[in-house]
């Protein structure tokens, strides 16, 4: 193959996940190469991406032990607690005593997750740039701005070619390239999924009062509408809305949203002014039909798409970040080609039981919190009732939620590959 440059691993996509998965691969000593469409200093503009994450504390652990956790640290809001309410009326935050609820709080897992919170919100901008400043720290080769337009596949490698008209080769190449990627087409892989329909409406807001730490998720007959701390106490406020109406309210003034922004939040955390541009982004399901093909594997949005819900979709792209990097650290020890097939089945076996579940609860948690039939209120408010009741329950989802249950990948634990 003679080509441009080879590499021990073609990172296509220099977003969240594969930014952080080159950095995992360099510190395992292999030498990936990144390629985005965008310039790291496009994708950490305000503009770029207004969404925050719950990052869970296990993926925070995997950013301190790749080299981004300092950069990120000073952006994140640890969260104390995270309150689920179910109610007929606007606020989203309505008495207690009038909704069926469900609490959380760090201090019932403190001893297992050794103090961590529940989790970390932290806004993508910030994200964006902490792993930018790592990747740039550790001399991680970056093409862009660069896109992989087509793929081949040859004995005891793969060639990525780009569509400025460089090639580039390695034994593997990965896709990290989003919802639409581009390498899991040429890949010849397919996907599942549906729309949902809705929206996801992003706003940043000030708030009048403390937040304390406390993540609200609220669920109204409109959808769900969430509440989520931020640093300098502000909150990321999320909630669904039908394709019209997230239109409407994109189009709006600034005073007109603030009314609507009024009702749908209520008074419990005082007022909340609007901070900046607000954003929509579509809702809906995917999954790829395999995670690996070839010389290639999927990881992230590639090959999971999910609602935010629950706030797990970039945690899933996080947990398959450091098994993959694992996996390909312990073959390159061993003298095995890192991008055969008997390698990567291993990273999928790990990862595929994972994705698919959270997947699956996310999907049914979106349809039972959207219906509003008081039967199926009532159901669910007495089983959000009956969980809040009983310690184990509560804390196993906690810990499932902080990404520390079931077999981790090292870098989850905080350790070095």
């Amino acid at each position: 193959m003679a080509d441009d440059l080879k590499a021990d691993a073609i990172v296509a996509g220099a977003g969240m996940a594969g930014a952080t998965l080159a950095l995992a691969l360099k510190r395992a000593g292999l030498e990936p190469v990144l390629v985005d469409p965008q310039p790291f200093e496009t994708q950490t503009a305000p503009a770029f991406d207004g969404r925050a994450c719950a990052i869970a504390f296990s993926c925070f652990r995997q950013w301190r032990a790749i080299g981004a956790g300092e950069a990120i640290a000073p952006h994140a809001q640890r969260i104390e607690q995270i309150l689920v309410t179910d109610g007929c009326g606007p606020g989203a935050a309505p008495g207690l005593q009038l909704s069926a609820f469900l609490r959380f709080e760090a201090a019932e897992i403190a001893e297992r997750s050794e103090g961590e919170p529940l989790g970390y919100m932290v806004e993508n901008r910030h994200i964006r740039a902490g792993l930018a400043a790592a990747v740039t720290e550790a001399g991680i080769a970056v093409l862009s701005p660069a896109r992989v337009a087509g793929i081949e596949v040859e004995p005891g490698g793969a060639r990525a070619m780009l569509a400025d008209g460089r090639a580039l080769s390695a034994p593997l190449i990965v896709g990290c390239d989003g919802r639409n990627s581009e390498v899991r087409r040429a890949a010849g892989i397919g996907v599942v999924g549906w729309p949902y329909g809705d929206h996801g409406v992003v706003a940043t807001v000030d708030l009048e009062r403390p937040h304390g730490g406390v993540a609200y998720e609220h669920f109204l007959p409109a959808g769900p509408f969430a509440v989520l701390p931020l640093t300098g106490n502000r909150a990321s406020l999320v909630w669904t809305e039908k394709a019209h109406r997230a239109k409407a309210l994109m189009a709006a003034s600034p005073e007109a949203f603030g009314a609507v922004l009024s009702r749908r939040f209520g008074d419990f955390l005082g007022r909340a002014e609007a901070l900046g541009p607000r954003f929509a982004y579509p809702l809906g399901l995917q999954l790829s039909e395999a995670m690996t093909a070839p010389r290639i594997a999927l990881l992230g949005d590639s090959t999971h798409a999910v609602h935010p819900i629950a706030g797990q979709g970039l945690n899933l792209g996080l947990k398959d970040c450091a098994a993959l990097a694992e996996v390909l650290a312990e073959a390159a020890r061993l003298g095995e080609d890192i991008g055969s097939q008997a390698v990567l089945e291993r990273y999928a076996r790990w990862r595929r039981t994972d994705n698919i579940a959270v997947a699956a609860a996310t999907d049914g948690f979106n349809r039972l919190f959207s219906n509003d039939n008081p039967l199926v209120r009532l159901a669910r408010g007495a089983g959000l009732a009956a969980v809040n009741r009983m310690g184990p329950a509560r804390r196993f989802f906690m810990q499932e939620a902080g990404g520390a249950a079931g077999d981790l990948p090292r870098l989850l634990r905080g350790e070095a590959i």
